[in-house]
This record gives structure tokens, C-alpha cells and sequence, in this order.
């Protein structure tokens, strides 16, 4: 069973940039179409984002698009999620998801992931 561990959450001023970490623990993380979700207070999870195992596709959630970035480094089992241009909607805990698999679909539903990380809070608040 992979794990994920997500880390660089924190407080951030609105219009600030905050960078997220995700690391799996499997070597065979190249196999693996990876997402990123949230969660906001009183709020059901989200889709974020997500990028395939190649690195090909990447596909974003209309609310972030233009002002978020997904990316993934295979050699150091880690993916991504550049946030910039925060806004205080943004606030919420986010996940990390994998789901094994060698297609280029980009899996956008959070019933398609099988692994999910702890989560890691971001707030932006000034």
C-alpha cells in the first residue's frame, strides 16, 4: 500500500504563494496518477488537481486555474502543488490522492483515488 505524506501547509497573507509537498513512499510512484484535494470547514473535499504517472496531462478545478500548479518528480517520489495568488477560499486542509494506473486520463473524481495522504492545512487570512 503506497503512503502519502504531505507537508508545506501553513498561514499565508492573501495574494501570497505557498509551495505543497506530497512524497510517496513506493518506488514505483511512476505508476501512479496523482491529485491533490481539499477541504474547507463545513465543506465537502474538492477536486484541486491532478497530473498521470508521465507528467503529460494535468488537469485544475475552474477555481484554481491560472494561479495553481501541478507537478510531479519521479526520480524523488514527489508531486506538487504551486499556489499562487491565494485568496481566503482558498483555506481549507489539503490532501494528497494516488491512484495506480498507466492511463493519460486524468482522474478528477475523489472515488477514483485509492491512497490519501493526512492533509496539511493552509490558511490565507491577512
Amino acid at each position: 500500500q503506497v503512503q502519502l505524506v504531505e507537508s508545506g501547509g501553513g498561514l499565508v497573507q492573501p495574494g501570497g504563494s505557498l509551495r505543497l509537498s506530497c512524497a510517496v513512499s513506493r518506488r514505483t510512484f511512476s505508476e501512479y496518477t496523482m491529485g491533490w484535494f481539499r477541504q474547507a470547514p463545513g465543506k465537502e473535499r474538492e477536486f484541486v488537481a491532478a497530473i498521470t504517472w508521465s507528467g503529460g496531462s494535468t488537469y485544475y478545478a475552474d477555481s484554481v486555474k491560472g494561479r495553481f500548479t501541478i507537478s510531479r518528480d519521479n526520480a524523488k517520489n514527489l508531486v506538487y502543488l504551486q499556489m499562487n495568488s491565494l485568496k481566503p477560499e482558498d483555506t481549507a486542509v489539503y490532501y494528497c490522492a494516488a491512484r495506480r494506473t498507466y492511463s493519460e486520463y486524468v482522474f478528477v473524481n475523489e472515488t477514483d483515488f485509492g491512497s490519501w495522504g493526512q492533509g496539511t492545512q493552509v490558511t490565507v487570512s491577512s
